[in-house]
């Protein structure tokens, strides 16, 4: 499913190349769901960008159900990375002027058979335990219902990739485990790859596959 092969990444600065990864290599298989851990700028958020066709690798190969999405011209790449992908960040990125159905619809604006969605967002929100707040602005929600209305919207077109960005960083204790229970129960639906990018040791732990990286390199957790 996911193959990121022999992966670098490497940065011009003032001072000369600066190495973020150097020969990173993942396979992950539909249900697998992995957490990736590392201190600040060990290069966790470049990987997940690596793998999530939004940052492409200075060497090295990914592929998605067997497609390059970087060998694809950019109004595909576009259309491949709203299609295939679901984005979780630290910080929500709702749009503040729409309501929370509205905000789960956003990916769908570019979608074919667009009227079979509102139905589906109201099922992902109703799971969430967020059906009576359809109609709310974010800034009308807590920290924690903000990040469930962001992981309805990845959510919302059956992407095969989950990709989340420390998506319990900016949470308190019970906010986080509400997220954290609710990609575990993803998971156990085995309906998509999910990997995670954290701080949190305790997040990870609860996750199958945990991989450090360090020194710019993939390490399994614990080797």
């Amino acid at each position: 499913m996911l193959e990121i092969s022999n992966v670098s990444k490497v940065y011009p600065t003032p001072r000369g190349p600066l190495r973020v990864l150097s020969g990173v290599s993942l396979s992950l298989q539909r249900g697998d769901a992995a957490a990736v851990m590392g201190p600040s700028g060990s290069g966790k958020s470049t990987l997940l960008y690596i793998a999530g066709a939004l940052e492409p690798p200075t060497a090295g190969a990914v592929t998605l159900d067997g497609a390059d999405p970087y060998r694809l011209p950019e109004p595909a790449l576009a259309a491949f990375r709203n299609r295939m992908i679901g984005f979780i960040f630290q910080d929500h990125c709702l749009l503040p002027q729409c309501s929370v159905l509205e905000n789960v619809l956003v990916p769908t604006l570019v979608a074919e058979n667009r009227a079979d969605y509102p139905k589906r967002a109201r099922e992902l929100l109703e799971q969430v335990a967020l059906a009576d707040r359809m109609d709310h602005r974010p800034s009308e929600l807590s920290g924690g219902e903000r990040q469930r209305v962001a992981l309805a919207r990845a959510l919302i077109l059956r992407p095969r990739l989950l990709l989340c960005d420390e998506p319990t960083g900016n949470l308190d204790e019970a906010s986080a485990e509400v997220v954290a229970g609710l990609l575990l129960e993803l998971h156990a639906h085995r309906e998509t790859i999910l990997m995670v990018v954290t701080h949190s040791s305790a997040l990870a732990a609860r996750f199958p596959l945990r991989y450090e990286l360090r020194h710019a390199n993939l390490h399994p957790a614990g080797a």
